[in-house]
């Protein structure tokens, strides 16, 4: 696209559709950005695995979101134009259009060099006709012990309609005849989800000779089922098998005004995802034709929604590979590490009473926010307890210290967000556990989703109240927290414990809390402070000149928000966007975005805190939370940014974790205008610098002693940043 030179609109929230890049196939990219760190040397050969699969779930969930959504609109016919000025039906052939030669360059980069490189680690992935005859013997013993049991073969015919094919499900679509009428036949069996995708061929007697690293091969399920067909169909001629693999749209959309009760509603929309309309079906290059029209028509699909891939269907199964104990081919493992204020100590309430605590996660070790939820559901003085939980995973620690706060006699109100997508069955579960244990859980607002992450604990301390709070940006999940980026802070700020209290209100009870006085909330005033900030960055930037904001976050899509930083670039602020995902701003525009700089990280651990840093004249603003700069979560979510409060934290944020990413020239990739990334380079005689590997090294900060006061900065920025 050629650069404009022509002003932003001054409408708030509509954009000229040429300063905006479109959303979908700015997602294309975000993904292009992942699989480039399958290519990257850097990483261990396990970890590069990892990030195929990666790349594979992610599309997945892409398809099945993104794509049902503009098929849903095409089918509307009155859906409004993006704001590039695509229609629907222009965006979802453009995307298909990007995403075809990306996923098979994937597969080539998988033919043509991990799997050598495994090979070269004595990890082989083999074709079914690689093996030699007594591996085969064996795989035949296994086929029928463990493989023939679980499958179910579904003819089609007169008598056998065609079978529902389930979201996600990879299948063979067999061709079979009669031995006595000589008549071709069709049936589907499906490949068992249950299984390991990857099947463990046993190493024979004759097999290769013993070497330092463990020998393992592997051969691919549906391969294996393909070669024992004929013990499906005793009496037919099996003549031949082709892989497919099917997508459904997997977006629940409810009508919560005819909801009367959530949960059960939300539970029959879980089990109709498997029935959502099919919006991709993915084949090889040699499914004949006859075959794919059949599919196509059982399908009720087009020619134009089926993906064709030369090699593996479904390759996030490939993440099997990282079971292996093989500790050298992947990242080195370390520590995360807890604060010695912390650890000094005599306890968290103590400690977070006599200052806050701010922690970054991975470096610092959740088990800090376990712990809290712990004390508090054993400490005989705690009377109350109220979080929010949107993303728990299995057997959370979190939710078994809430389960036993009550059982230990205290109020513990929760809020399961139902409608958290792809964990619905999991937060239901717990949300029933909780009940069962006499916990009050409530699921939110009407019409909104609740994305903010906070807790709140009341203690009882002498003859008065206090309270005490953790607010993040990450969920809470031990598991995910292991290798998401994210802050929390601990604080018994009076003021922001008041807001808290308030916001629990308004979720648990009947409130109309329009005003908080330390936190910013969504959707009530969030958006209007947030261009308030801007607004107040561009006049102080005209008074003095130092205009910086530096903003941290996942993606920006808002047309609202990307026009006032527009209008902040063309004042002269200077703007840097850290942005992992999604970004809808055009940058390096003359005359209007030749001041903001984009830049997006992809590397061992995902980027999901959310920071917004504004200069304020050298007095600086930090805001962070749950909220990015997207019209789903300015308007249609419950998120919460908070601000920090102690200078020595806003230093920290500033110097030891905004910097370092910034300076950062390994994971880096750097925005065009055009809407494509390139890798940052290093420099001349600059020396490398991953941010990533730097945080696990350094911490945001710490306390030296606690008679020092909270206002003693240890971490040291290197020369380099």
């Amino acid at each position: 696209m050629s650069q404009t030179t022509s002003s932003a609109s001054n409408s708030p929230d509509t954009i000229q559709p040429d300063l905006y890049i479109n959303r979908e196939l700015s997602w294309v990219e975000f993904n292009r950005r992942v699989f480039e760190e399958a290519k990257d040397t850097r990483h261990p050969l396990l970890e590069r695995v990892k990030f195929i699969s990666i790349f594979e779930n992610n599309l997945d969930e892409f398809i099945m979101i993104r794509l049902a959504g503009l098929k849903d609109q095409i089918a509307s016919r009155a859906a409004p134009r993006s704001p590039d000025g695509r229609t629907a039906a222009q965006q979802l052939a453009e995307v298909r259009r990007k995403l075809a030669p990306l996923v098979q360059e994937v597969r080539q980069y998988w033919r043509h060099t991990l799997l050598p490189l495994l090979a070269d680690q004595h990890i082989h992935i083999l074709d079914y006709e690689q093996l030699d005859e007594p591996q085969r013997e064996n795989l035949r013993a296994y086929f029928e012990r463990e493989v023939f049991p679980v499958l179910t073969p579904l003819a089609v015919d007169s008598v056998h309609p065609f079978p529902h094919i389930s979201n996600l499900s990879l299948n063979l679509a067999v061709v079979l005849t009669d031995a006595l009428h000589e008549e071709e036949l069709f049936a589907r069996v499906k490949i068992p989800p249950t299984l390991p995708r990857l099947v463990p061929v046993p190493l024979t007697i004759d097999g290769p000779e013993q070497t330092e690293q463990p020998y393992a091969v592997f051969v691919w399920m549906e391969q294996l089922i393909a070669a024992h067909l004929s013990m499906l169909f005793p009496g037919f001629d099996v003549w031949e098998s082709y892989p497919f693999r099917v997508l459904r749209d997997a977006d629940i959309e409810l009508q919560e005004d005819d909801a009367s009760d959530l949960i059960e509603v939300i539970e029959q929309e879980v089990r109709e995802r498997r029935f959502g309309m099919v919006v991709d079906l993915a084949v090889n290059p040699a499914m004949p034709q006859r075959i794919r029209q059949l599919l196509i028509d059982n399908l009720e699909i087009t020619p134009n929604d089926v993906s064709t891939i030369d090699g593996t269907l479904g390759m996030g199964d490939v993440i099997e590979l990282r079971n292996l104990d093989r500790p050298e081919l992947k990242d080195i493992s370390f520590t995360p590490r807890i604060p010695g204020f912390v650890r000094r100590g005599p306890d968290l309430f103590t400690t977070i009473r006599n200052h806050d605590v701010l922690l970054h996660h991975p470096y610092d070790s959740f088990s800090t926010v376990v712990d809290f939820i712990n004390a508090a559901a054993d400490d005989r003085d705690v009377l109350a307890i109220k979080q929010t939980l949107y993303r728990v995973g299995p057997n959370s620690p979190v939710v078994q210290a809430l389960l036993r706060a009550a059982e230990n006699g205290k109020q513990v109100a929760v809020l399961v967000e139902l409608k958290a997508r792809f964990d619905e069955e999991n937060n239901i579960v717990w949300a029933r556990e909780l009940e069962r244990a006499g916990v009050h859980v409530v699921y939110g607002l009407k019409g909104l989703k609740t994305h903010s992450k906070l807790a709140l604990v009341v203690r009882k301390e002498g003859q008065s109240l206090r309270r005490y709070v953790h607010l993040g940006t990450g969920n809470y999940n031990a598991t995910t927290a292991r290798i998401y980026e994210d802050l929390g802070l601990f604080t018994s700020h009076p003021e922001i414990c008041d807001d808290a209290t308030m916001l629990f209100n308004s979720l648990t009870g009947y409130s109309r809390q329009y005003r908080y006085r330390q936190l910013l909330v969504a959707p009530l005033g969030l958006r209007r402070h947030f261009v308030e900030l801007i607004e107040r960055e561009i006049r102080l930037h005209g008074e003095f000149g130092n205009g910086r904001l530096i903003f941290k976050f996942n993606s920006l899509t808002d047309p609202e928000m990307i026009q006032r930083l527009y209008k902040a670039s063309q004042a002269g602020v200077q703007i840097d966007l850290i942005i992992r995902g999604i970004c809808c701003l055009r940058p390096n525009l003359p005359g209007i975005s030749e001041n903001i700089r984009v830049r997006s990280l992809v590397g061992r651990f995902l980027e999901h805190s959310r920071i917004y840093y504004f200069g304020n004249n050298g007095n600086p603003e930090v805001l962070v939370g749950s909220a990015d700069l997207m019209q789903r979560n300015l308007n249609n979510r419950v998120e919460v940014l908070f601000p920090i409060e102690r200078h020595y934290m806003r230093d920290a944020v500033y110097e030891n974790l905004l910097c370092p990413i910034l300076a950062d020239n390994v994971n880096a990739h750097i925005l065009d205008a055009d809407g494509t990334y390139k890798h940052v380079q290093i420099q001349n005689d600059a020396q490398p610098m991953d941010s990533q590997s730097w945080f696990i090294n350094h911490p945001l900060f710490d306390l030296a002693d606690e008679d020092e006061g909270p206002d003693q900065t240890i971490s040291a920025i290197p020369s380099s940043v």
